[in-house]
């Protein structure tokens, strides 16, 4: 096993599942794999929603852990989930650890025939982040101008949020930065068929850029194929430093302070 990046900055992963995650590696024990996640220097955690039926184990876990918040919403990829309403979300969102809306979005690429459900669900939690004010947690993929075009049309410019595990354009980002998202970057930033997103990743603002892992998915290298956790945010990070030409540690200062000043609601 690699031993954890060393920096004297901590880490936020801003994107994962911790209620899916595979535990084999820690004899199944999630105190084990949560040690393991702060001794590779990760301070922080948002456990993300992706549908209401299991959104209280993801409740479950921010109320469980100090650094670890929660989001609420429905993926876009998750149409027997019971469909989201704004007014639902609003009262999910109100409690203390829950800090984002979300996971929500379009994806054109494996459900691209699926379009009207999904839009209206986004639409819902647009809404929803619109009523709060918290930040909207956006999965998109191959739905570049309905996601931009919906942002604008329901935000009204008053939703702000991020693009997480962004592999879409730099146009895309752009003009997400501009409507007043982050971009979030993955693992898969360290794949070897990623060369378009390193060279987009080169070109963001450091101080609009998040890093993530998603896990349990998409693992980077040199973990890809196993299952992901949290405490590999730190190659993540060691990978976006380089393309940015900053330290490991100006990087985890720059999206440690990037994640708490976009969900605010949280406490460092």
């Amino acid at each position: 096993m690699l031993e954890p990046v060393v920096t004297a900055s901590p880490f936020v992963d801003s994107h994962c599942h911790l209620d899916r995650l595979n535990l084999d590696a820690h004899g199944g024990d999630f105190e084990a794999m949560m040690a393991a996640t702060a001794q590779a220097g990760v301070s922080h955690m948002l456990c993300i929603g992706v549908d209401l039926e299991t959104f209280p184990q993801v409740q479950a876990l921010a109320e469980q852990y100090d650094n670890v918040f929660a989001s609420v919403g429905v993926h876009p990829l998750y149409k027997e989930s019971r469909e989201p309403q704004s007014a639902e979300l609003v009262e999910r969102a109100a409690h203390s650890k829950v800090v984002a809306i979300g996971e929500t979005g379009l994806d054109y690429f494996y459900a691209k025939e699926e379009r009207e459900w999904q839009q209206r669900y986004f639409i819902a939690h647009i809404q929803a982040a619109r009523e709060t004010g918290l930040p909207l947690v956006v999965h998109t993929r191959g739905a570049k101008e309905d996601t931009l075009a919906l942002l604008r049309e329901h935000g009204g410019g008053k939703v702000r949020g991020v693009l997480h595990c962004f592999t879409e354009d730099l146009d895309m980002a752009l003009q997400a930065i501009e409507l007043g998202f982050y971009i979030s970057i993955s693992g898969i930033v360290t794949f070897r068929n990623a060369q378009a997103l390193r060279d987009t990743v080169k070109q963001l603002p450091l101080e609009r850029l998040l890093i993530e892992t998603d896990s349990p998915w998409l693992a980077p290298v040199p973990f890809r194929g196993k299952p992901n956790e949290p405490r590999y945010v730190a190659q993540v990070a060691e990978c976006v430093a380089e393309l940015k030409g900053v330290s490991v540690a100006e990087l985890a200062k720059a999206t440690a302070d990037n994640f708490f000043s976009l969900f605010n609601k949280a406490q460092a």
